[in-house]
């Protein structure tokens, strides 16, 4: 307040400034008398700039060119004790809107709990803008002292507290203010207003509640294009992209034209969708009505075009623009990363910068990743110094972004350390931790990582579950799965079609096809992985026909088949040794689907052929096949010899493998045992001295067992674990009890490829 004080000093009045606001100020203030004269001492004296009438106050405050403005006529307010003796209630009522309106929120707080009266102009003001800044939690604070005054809400109050509802993602609280609404239509006759309907819409559906979201829209008898953005923004806001294009087709059929608001709003729908044709008609549509030279109408139309994957048109659309804002950049940006044209994506964002434009935190966040994939950490670097000297290093996209960076270059530390200061703030960052931990195989420290977050309140979402579930399948930990899977339904995330499938993955690998199943049952909407999961897994068990079953129930639901699933149905048929059935799977994929068969296709041909012992239909079906067969079809066809004794077979796929000069030995290993069971030790020989002569060297084995949180890894011979003497006793009595119950151990032929000079010979192994 000092600079009022500073204006209300009587001896050095300030002149206003603005020489329009003073004549008219000065001119109101001449006696207006038909009987004066030229001679009057009341016209010789000077204009007294501190005596203004109320309504040239109240006119120029209304009208108050900027905030400097407004602080000298404040002040003038003050003088003349508007706000204290004489109190007006317009006029104090006034300021604090003015005090709004130029961004001076802190003024107009001053000014309002000073007022002796406050009339409900004031505090919709107030209200206004604590909402416009985000303050949202004190907007409705303000709103329940204005009601606990006795004050009555009308049509520019509850747009605002509905805004503050949304922003808070309070629908219990917007539910209330909703009922307060009724009550005045009711009881005060104070019909809601289009403006208020389209408030109360919008809560809804930024909180989620689409139900209750099209009760207030289809409630209302007439509607405008404010209300049809309102839902259809709304809808897509919630994620349902198929109801908003199908609300935005019912807008067109009801005979509403498009205007470039809604053609900006729906266009990034189809790029979500993925549906390229509705998105190309809206562009015809867009430059038929000339809105195609529209901003957001362009960068809609490259953000979509880049999600169907035709970066080239995007681009086109890009170069042609007249004018780019830094949204223009950023979607293209991202679409290159998206579609894996990381060189294009860095390339773009060094233009961006060279031409002057500053990059926002989702620019960064889009080409980070394609920085990763091309392990660029010099140059990742150089944009987290960006970030860090320009503010953007606590936003969740940036954080999340660099933290995917470091982990996929494997610089967990880094990673950790914007972790640590970044944790507490969103899920995401969280999500982004444990993915690192997963992909460098530290499965201790991403589960640890979820139980911190629990611990400091945080709620795990869809996505932290599916990260999270494929940890259980690897180290077949059923109970985590189990309280994940109590997690999910107490939070209600088990509408989520991802969070099933990853249940029927995780139950299925632990070998509980029943809970897989129960899940699969349980589920109301179910897509093309949830069937390709289960028919994999009841297949790879050995259970053929009902894996069929469920692919017949795939097709009742119009689910349509992919490659993948064709996949799963012809390991399902060798598994169970289903070979007719595999054969008619194999025509119908290519006569009813269109699907051609690739490299895994032919495999699980082969291993079909292979496991029912059909090992000539095998080899006769590799040597037509239209490709050069790859190793896993090969091998696949080597592994039946091995077990079918077809040792003249066998020599001929081995001799194909050992041409494609492979650095794996296991194939040289399985035909050393297939020559050992032969007894054919001059061919054994030759193969240790192939092994030898190329440098090969098997890879040890490992085992591994869980107890509580902590996996422990045994190599072979490995001696190194603290527990390892008292393991070896443990070991000594079962073997005692083995031999008790009459346990006789089997006779194996082991071979030796370690490149040592040794004999080669039989070892019997014995317990």
């Amino acid at each position: 307040m000092h600079f009022l004080l500073q204006l209300l000093i009587p001896s050095k009045p300030k002149p206003l400034t603005n020489p329009l606001l003073l004549k008219s100020l000065t001119t109101s203030t001449l006696p207006q008398t038909p009987s004066s004269s030229s001679s009057s001492p009341i016209l010789n004296r000077q204009p007294n700039p501190l005596f203004f009438p109320y309504k040239t106050l109240f006119f120029h405050l209304k009208s108050s060119p900027d905030l400097q403005e407004t602080r000298k006529l404040h002040a003038l307010v003050i003088a003349h004790g508007h706000l204290h003796q004489n109190f007006s209630p317009v006029l104090g009522s006034q300021l604090v809107h003015t005090y709004i309106c130029l961004n001076s929120l802190q003024e107009a707080l001053l000014v309002f709990h000073h007022l002796p009266i406050k009339n409900s102009f004031a505090w919709n003001s107030v209200l206004k803008g604590l909402v416009d800044v985000g303050h949202f939690c004190d907007a409705l604070r303000l709103y329940h002292s204005m009601m606990s005054e006795g004050l009555v809400a009308d049509n520019f109050t509850y747009p605002l507290v509905l805004r503050a509802c949304s922003g808070l993602c309070d629908v219990e609280q917007g539910g209330i203010v909703e009922k307060s609404i009724e009550f005045d239509r009711i009881h005060r006759g104070l019909e809601p207003n289009v403006y208020t309907k389209c408030a109360l819409l919008d809560m809804y559906a930024k909180c989620g509640r689409l139900m209750e979201a099209r009760r207030v829209f289809d409630g209302m008898p007439v509607k405008d294009m404010v209300l049809w953005g309102a839902i259809i923004c709304g809808t897509m806001q919630s994620g349902d992209w198929m109801e908003a294009m199908s609300l935005f087709r019912r807008m067109r059929w009801e005979g509403f034209r498009l205007d470039s608001v809604i053609v900006a709003m729906v266009i990034p729908a189809c790029g979500k969708l993925g549906t390229l044709e509705l998105g190309m008609g809206l562009h015809c549509c867009a430059m038929r009505s000339g809105f195609v030279d529209d901003l957001y109408v362009s960068n809609a139309l490259i953000d979509m075009y880049a999600k169907c994957g035709h970066t080239h048109v995007a681009s086109c659309i890009f170069q042609c623009m007249e004018f780019k804002d830094v949204v223009s950049w950023s979607s293209l940006i991202a679409g290159y990363s998206q579609n894996c044209e990381h060189r294009r994506s860095i390339d773009l964002f060094m233009e961006m910068v060279e031409n002057g434009m500053s990059p926002s935190s989702v620019t960064l966040a889009s080409v980070l990743p394609s920085l990763a994939e091309l392990k660029l950490m010099k140059q990742a670097k150089e944009i987290h110094s960006y970030v860090i000297r320009h503010g953007f290093e606590l936003d969740s996209f940036v954080a999340s972004a660099l933290l995917d960076l470091y982990c996929k270059c494997q610089s967990i530390k880094e990673a950790e350390f914007i972790f640590d200061i970044m944790f507490r703030r969103d899920i995401a960052i969280a999500n982004s931790m444990i993915t690192g931990y997963a992909l460098s195989g530290d499965m201790e420290s991403a589960l640890r990582t979820l139980q911190r977050i629990r611990k400091i309140g945080l709620r795990p979402n869809s996505v932290t579950i599916v990260t999270v579930l494929p940890l259980c399948n690897r180290l077949t930990m059923l109970n985590h799965g189990k309280e994940l899977h109590g997690y999910v339904l107490r939070g209600a995330l088990d509408s989520e079609i991802s969070v099933n499938n990853s249940l029927i993955d995780m139950y299925c690998k632990c070998g509980y096809l029943e809970h897989g199943k129960r899940v699969f049952e349980q589920m109301i909407v179910r897509d093309i992985i949830t069937y390709n999961t289960v028919i994999g897994a009841f297949g790879m068990h050995g259970l053929g026909d009902q894996a069929i079953l469920f692919f017949q129930l795939m097709k009742e639901e119009r689910v349509h088949p992919d490659r993948v699933t064709f996949i799963a149905l012809l390991s399902a048929c060798s598994h169970s040794g289903l070979i007719e059935k595999g054969l008619y799977f194999n025509d119908s994929m290519r006569r009813d689907y269109g699907i051609v068969p690739d490299m895994e296709h032919y495999s699980c041909m082969v291993d079909l052929y292979g496991r029912a012992g059909y090992l000539d239909d095998a080899w006769n079906f590799i040597k037509k096949m239209p490709m050069e067969p790859g190793i896993d079809v090969l091998g696949s066809l080597l592994g039946a010899c091995r077990v079918r004794q077809r040792i003249d077979l066998a020599e001929l796929i081995s001799n194909r493998i050992f041409e494609k000069k492979l650095e794996d030995p296991g194939y040289y290993v399985l035909m050393s045992n297939m020559y050992a069971d032969a007894k054919r030790w001059e061919d054994v020989k030759k193969v240790r001295a192939v092994v030898k002569e190329k440098g090969l060297m098997k890879k040890p084995g490992i085992s591994w067992i869980q107890i509580g949180w902590h996996v422990h890894s045994f190599l072979a011979r490995d001696r190194s674990h603290p527990q390892f003497d008292k393991m070896c006793q443990i070991m000594v009595v079962l073997i005692l009890d083995m031999k008790d119950e009459g346990y006789v151990p089997g006779i194996r032929y082991l071979y030796n490829l370690g490149g040592g000079d040794e004999d080669i010979g039989v070892t019997e192994i014995t317990l």
